[in-house]
């Protein structure tokens, strides 16, 4: 089944989610976090099929989320990591970690600790010049060339 792209779309979220909206690609990001770099390993990690891996994989190279390295000549292979715009997706998968212990928890959910404090992390997203909180009461919308904001 062919998707519709959003890759030209006025709204970011839309345009975000042709790259990064199909829940393999989130997952395979995931993991890349985790230290995962191998075809094989990603694969035995999701347990995803081999050929959809390979797809997805290559959708996030293409996207400069993932680069590849040679690992080895004979047979020739390669391994993923992260780039820097990759890098910059941890903070998503953060508070959805965070909405999903909160909205869709089960027992033995993973739950991230700081590493400082060894305590729970609470993420919160905040505004860089202001330091508030950043919630549908503290957000206006400006589309560039209406003028308008809402």
């Amino acid at each position: 089944m062919q998707h519709r792209s959003f890759a030209d779309a006025r709204c970011p979220i839309a345009r975000s989610l042709d790259v990064v909206g199909e829940w393999w690609s989130i997952l395979i990001l995931r993991d890349a976090f985790r230290g995962v770099r191998r075809f094989d390993d990603f694969q035995e990690s999701l347990g995803i099929a081999r050929n959809m891996l390979s797809r997805r994989l290559k959708r996030l190279v293409d996207a400069g989320l993932l680069e590849t390295r040679p690992y080895s000549a004979r047979p020739p292979r390669h391994e993923y990591r992260l780039t820097d715009k990759g890098r910059d997706f941890y903070p998503v998968l953060m508070t959805l970690m965070d909405w999903g212990n909160r909205w869709a928890r089960r027992r033995h959910s993973a739950v991230p600790l700081s590493r400082l404090t060894r305590e729970p992390l609470d993420p919160v997203l905040i505004d860089r010049a202001t330091g508030q909180p950043i919630t549908p009461a503290t957000v206006v919308m400006r589309y560039p060339g209406s003028g308008a904001a809402s």
